[in-house]
């Protein structure tokens, strides 16, 4: 079965068709601004092999409590996903105006909704629970839901096969970081506990987004100083985490500016992102390591840590500044393959009680398969 993997991001398209063994027979990117396609340019797109297409598989940030899994499209569950908008008003939007436009130019084709919430629905009660009042959580569904699960779940079918490992009883602690950046803790396959939480802006330091802070920091600042909500919104999500901390959400330029690749080294003449560049990345990788650390403590253990993400795949200093403060867990890089690392492999030392991995990102390969698991069924 040619599946078509449908994946809107914040300003473009990507389209991925995948054959039977999920080798890539094309993919195109196209842009996508305010969450509008150009029909025209989409139209040329699917002439093309991306078109020769036997189903549809598009990526849905949020699921609600509703869906727990992937479900096929019709008009009930269309309305229902226009009914979780409010849950997740910057991504459900966009991926539902590419699910829009796709209907209308391929009618025929069976589309599946696969959800980033979903592989969080494991989650037991201690994790997915707020100490919030309970007719709160009740009226409003409020919970942690958890992300990024399309990214997760490849990792835990991904990470057994390269440590030739059954899955059952692999305590894993994934770590997504990108643009967006967050943790799961894996075990048998499945997630017990995760850093996002209602909505993406829990956890870790992100590139823009804040990432956990105090709520009586934003409950002073709308008492105090009279922001709205408006402004709340937009400095949370769009001018915090490593922009807000260093004036540039590129953690590349970050790490030139830091010197971690030699410490000898004396800073640029002109500096790349400003004189914060040491502590935005401090900051980044001590919330980092606390977030391992408390994965590790949900799964009681660690066996595997994985590295995937556009900056966990790319980011050797990252990745090693990170390792760096978790010996005590068991973890040790093999400096060399850490450097080395450009494709799915191991880069911890030989020895080292949890195996340290780096995998690409395919989102595309666990909708791929998703897809074809319901439709087959």
């Amino acid at each position: 079965m040619r599946v078509l993997v449908v994946n809107a991001g914040s300003s473009s398209l990507k389209l991925t068709l995948l054959d039977d063994e999920d080798s890539t027979i094309d993919a195109q990117t196209l842009e996508a601004p305010r969450a509008r396609v150009d029909p025209d340019e989409l139209r040329a797109a699917l002439a093309s092999p991306l078109g020769e297409a036997n189903a549809v598989g598009h990526r849905i940030v949020h699921g609600g409590e509703r869906f727990r899994q992937a479900v096929r499209i019709d008009a009930g569950v269309r309305d229902a996903l226009r009914g979780l908008v409010d849950l997740a008003p910057l991504h459900q939007p966009k991926s539902l105006a590419a699910l829009d436009a796709i209907t209308e130019l391929l009618p025929g084709l069976p589309a599946v909704a696969c959800f980033d919430t979903a592989f969080h629905a494991t989650l037991p009660p201690a994790a997915s629970t707020y100490a919030l009042p309970a007719e709160w959580r009740e009226r409003w569904g409020l919970r942690r839901y958890g992300f990024h699960g399309l990214s997760h779940a490849w990792v835990a079918r991904r990470a057994p096969q390269l440590l030739e490992r059954d899955p059952a009883g692999l305590r894993i602690v994934s770590c997504h970081l990108g643009a967006g950046a967050s943790l799961c803790a894996i075990n048998d396959g499945t997630s017990l506990d995760t850093t996002m939480g209602f909505t993406p802006l829990e956890g870790v330091v992100m590139a823009t987004r804040s990432g956990s802070v105090d709520p009586g920091i934003l409950l002073w600042l709308l008492e105090h100083e009279e922001l709205s909500t408006t402004e709340l919104a937009d400095a949370l999500e769009h001018r915090s985490g490593l922009l807000g901390l260093a004036g540039s959400a590129d953690m590349r330029a970050i790490v030139k500016e830091a010197c971690v690749d030699d410490q000898s080294a004396a800073p640029p003449a002109k500096p790349v992102v400003g004189q914060h560049a040491r502590l935005a990345l401090d900051v980044y990788i001590h919330r980092l390591r606390a977030g391992i650390a408390a994965m590790a403590a949900a799964l009681g253990g660690l066996d595997a840590l994985v590295f995937t993400g556009g900056v966990g795949e790319r980011s050797s200093e990252v990745r090693a500044q990170t390792a760096a403060g978790l010996a005590f867990l068991g973890v040790c890089l093999d400096d060399a393959r850490n450097r080395e690392a450009l494709t799915d492999g191991q880069i911890g030392a030989d020895g080292a009680a949890v195996r340290t991995l780096v995998l690409t990102a395919r989102e595309d390969l666990e909708i791929a398969r998703q897809v074809r698991t319901l439709l087959a069924g």
